[in-house]
Formats: structure tokens, sequence, C-alpha cells
């Protein structure tokens, strides 16, 4: 695996813990959870995107 993408799904997993951790909470922050989940999906789009680019020759 590319180091580029292994460091991505490293911050996607990441980004899914915090998710999980602040819903877990007793008053989970609403703003915190919509941040995360932004990154999370920039992250998914990166991802998606590296992965279907046509590979260079």
């Amino acid at each position: 695996m590319n180091p580029f993408l292994y460091r991505l799904t490293v911050v996607h997993r990441r980004l899914d813990d915090e998710i999980r951790r602040e819903l877990r909470r007793r008053l989970p922050d609403s703003f915190r959870l919509l941040r995360l989940k932004k990154l999370k999906l920039a992250v998914k789009d990166r991802l998606h995107g590296h992965v279907l680019q046509p590979r260079r020759v």
C-alpha cells in the first residue's frame, strides 16, 4: 500500500474513533461532532479520489 494512502486510512480510522468517543459522552458536543464528520468525509473523498485515479505508466 502506498504510504500516502496508508496515512489517510489511519487518519480516517482515528476520526471514526473520535466520533464514536464523542457519541458515547453524556452530552455530545454537536459542533465537535459536525467538525469531525466533515473531516472524516474529506479524508474519505481524498482516499476515494486517489484510488480511482488512472495509473500512470
